[in-house]
């Protein structure tokens, strides 16, 4: 394990503390207090896991696959069935082999959510990555109605050293990504990363601009790979349940930025968004440095989660 991953794990571990307490002590509770194997058991633990912000699907999908389990291997110590909860939670949780294709194709990011989550950080640091991966980065910055977006993501822009399009406030943010699009195809770029405006109770017109925004796409750069990457925090638990559904209702999402997880008690949340939404977490933010935004993995995050020892 590089430095830096040892640093962002310890990270996580520590900002994971409030949800470990929240779920794990309980759970430890339900293995320790029970001297069989029964309902009360499974109802305990369902209990905990709904309580710890995992929600209501994820939950009976972990506890009917413990039941299997515990079926097949003939388990009776309630204190057996730990490792393969733990196990459920990192199966339920597995990102997938193409999930980071991005990376390697000529591709075009959409980076949406609702305003305040840490949208256009979570766009400078993916910039940041990106470029240190040796791949030539474009931002496109498309939040137009936020007066300090542009400035924000341009600061961001200069940090990581890669080139920004921008236009005034009150643009329309179409014709920003048709510049951007135009001028990542004239400079020959890897990735076009498009920082969106991120109002939601204003949803018809949302929707309509990113209907937009993605024909633009499709009609300018038809053979780039395409992402949309919603990016939630941590912090508001089944509230970023919620977001998520209704941006998922306008473009077809492809994975999760969850942001603000070093100081949340609802980290279960993480669990339970990929379950409903059948939509991976690919990234995981943990504080403000450009390192501080990794790529999420289900075994260090759950590892994390329950204190095991890496």
């Amino acid at each position: 394990m590089s430095e830096e991953k040892k640093g962002f794990f310890s990270r996580l571990k520590a900002g994971l503390s409030k949800t470990r307490d929240n779920i794990v002590k309980g759970i430890d509770n339900v293995f320790s207090g029970f001297s069989s194997i029964d309902d009360d058991f499974y109802e305990e633990l369902e209990e905990i896991l709904i309580m710890g912000d995992i929600g209501v699907k994820a939950t009976s999908e972990i506890i009917s696959r413990l039941k299997t389990q515990v079926k097949e291997k003939h388990i009776k110590e309630p204190a057996d069935c730990k490792q393969l909860l733990i196990d459920s939670i990192k199966e339920q949780m597995q990102v997938g082999e193409t999930a980071y294709e991005f990376e390697n194709k000529q591709s075009v990011i959409l980076v949406i959510g609702v305003n305040g989550v840490g949208k256009t950080t979570s766009v400078g640091k993916l910039a940041g990555k990106l470029k240190d991966q040796g791949r030539k980065v474009l931002i496109a910055a498309a939040d137009t109605f936020r007066a300090a977006a542009a400035e924000q993501l341009t600061e961001w822009a200069h940090r990581a050293g890669v080139e920004i399009i921008s236009a005034k406030e009150g643009s329309d943010p179409a014709s920003v990504v048709f510049d951007a699009v135009s001028a990542a195809k004239a400079r020959n770029c890897d990735v076009l990363l498009c920082d969106t405006a991120g109002r939601l109770h204003n949803k018809k017109n949302l929707m309509e601009e990113l209907k937009k925004m993605n024909r633009i796409i499709d009609r300018e750069f038809p053979n780039a790979h395409r992402e949309n990457l919603i990016v939630l925090d941590g912090t508001t638990g089944q509230n970023a349940l919620a977001q998520a559904r209704e941006f998922g209702e306008v473009a077809d999402l492809t994975g999760i930025i969850l942001t603000k997880m070093d100081g949340t008690a609802k980290g279960g949340i993480a669990v339970a968004i990929q379950s409903e939404l059948h939509v991976p977490v690919k990234f995981i933010g943990v504080g403000e440095t450009i390192e501080d935004l990794q790529k999420f993995n289900s075994d260090e995050f759950v590892n994390a989660l329950f204190d095991v020892k890496e």
